[in-house]
């Protein structure tokens, strides 16, 4: 079992490790991680580059953890009796591969959206609940990190509640809302000082 959590791990590694926004900053000349919050995800690419590579960047960071779970679960590892533990798995090495990819030197993403794919790949009946609760709670405060930070809470106890007694699927879920904190932690600053971006502020970027 063990083997087949780190194969599934570095699997989705790999999948993680496509940087979408960076990659549709430089179809623009841009490396986004020059500019706004440094990261290669979705909020930076809207703030950076518009609403049309923001969405490109949600949607592409959100179908590589897809693509991956979807793969573990149904092809690679279907006859195993825990491939809903696995494909979590999966979708954490996503994670992890998104907010690190080794080939820009550890700098990427924050990881929400590549935790959006991965939870919509494993419980699609998470998207009427957690879909309402992210938007709602983004048009109430103006602020995506909150947003992101409420769905990374959320993910667990949906575990806990659609899995229970499942320890460890919950154990694993909760190591996603770990990274998610980890990440905004400058996001985290900033709303405690009221200095956090608010939605639709845009990043002047140089000529």
């Amino acid at each position: 079992m063990i083997i087949n959590i780190i194969i599934c791990i570095l699997f989705g590694y790999l999948f993680g490790c496509f940087s979408t926004g960076f990659f549709i900053g430089k179809m623009k000349k841009i490396d986004i991680r020059q500019y706004g919050s440094k990261s290669s995800g979705t909020t930076n690419a809207l703030r950076t580059l518009g609403p049309k590579a923001g969405i490109l960047t949600l949607l592409g960071d959100m179908l590589k953890a897809i693509i991956a779970v979807v793969l573990v679960r149904f092809v690679l590892f279907s006859d195993m009796e825990y491939v809903r533990l696995l494909s979590l798995y999966t979708g954490l090495g996503v994670v992890i591969g998104h907010n690190y990819p080794v080939w820009l030197k550890f700098q990427g993403g924050k990881g929400i959206a590549a935790t959006a794919g991965a939870i919509v790949a494993f419980d699609p009946w998470i998207i009427p609940f957690g879909l309402p609760i992210f938007v709602i709670s983004v048009a109430l405060t103006r602020y995506v990190s909150v947003g992101s930070l409420i769905i990374a809470i959320m993910f667990p106890t949906w575990i806990a509640i659609r899995n229970p007694g499942q320890v460890h699927m919950l154990a694993v879920a909760l190591v996603y809302t770990v990274l998610a904190f980890i990440k905004h932690s400058s996001n985290i600053k900033r709303l405690c000082n009221g200095t956090e971006n608010k939605l639709g502020q845009r990043v002047k970027i140089d000529n």
